[in-house]
């Protein structure tokens, strides 16, 4: 199909009528994308809900633990009865 082929092809396809669009279409894409809002935001807050909670978590875990210590060595017995 060489240029002047796909042009005239291009120009029936253009002249034709367009295809009917359902009248509620814009209605149904409103409500849809709402939807799709919400779940976002929804799931955006649960997220932000759960790292919150990780965080408050760690710290009270990094409280009670003191996880920056270092732990007492066992490897020698105390001295006593010097």
């Amino acid at each position: 199909m060489n240029r002047a082929e796909r042009e005239a092809a291009v120009r029936r396809i253009m002249e034709r009528a367009a295809a009917p669009v359902p009248p509620d279409l814009h209605a149904e894409a409103v409500r849809r994308g709402e939807r799709l809002l919400w779940r976002r935001r929804l799931v955006h807050r649960v997220l932000w809900l759960l790292a919150c909670a990780a965080a408050v978590a760690f710290a009270v875990w990094a409280a009670r633990t003191h996880p920056w210590v270092e732990p007492p060595s066992q490897t020698t017995p105390p001295i006593s009865g010097w």
